[in-house]
């Protein structure tokens, strides 16, 4: 009775030794992943902000989060705030490295290219 008690403890003790390992290794995995997703921004050279009027949006995570972090994902691209419930759109970005029409292509070809509209296109070089 007690080799049995034993060897029980015994494969108990391997089998959490075994689990706790795993979980580290897939814990080390996922923050490699998030780590290696962010995005290193540079000071821009010459900053400039576009603002724009974006239609066909139906719902904020779907539609204006998606639709930000591509913006975001963009080279040159400072910050970019997509506003769901006022459908619009601002774009801090380096004007050697974007234009405010590649940020409207970049938008308006999300999803199937023809979901959402960009009107009303605003942009403005910020003073140094």
């Amino acid at each position: 009775m007690n080799i049995s008690k034993s060897i029980t403890a015994v494969a108990l003790a391997s089998f959490l030794f075994i689990s706790c390992k795993k979980n580290e290794t897939e814990q080390a995995k996922v923050t490699t992943e998030s780590t290696t997703a962010t995005k290193v921004i540079e000071a821009a050279v010459k900053p400039e902000t576009a603002s724009f009027t974006i239609d066909g949006m139906t719902c904020a995570i779907g539609c204006a989060k998606t639709i930000q972090e591509k913006l975001t994902g963009m080279d040159g691209v400072q910050k970019a705030t997509v506003d769901f419930d006022k459908k619009t759109a601002t774009v801090a970005f380096d004007a050697t490295k974007q234009t405010p029409e590649k940020l409207v292509e970049a938008v308006e070809g999300a999803a199937d290219g023809k979901t959402y509209k960009v009107s009303n296109l605003k942009s403005k070089g910020e003073k140094s």
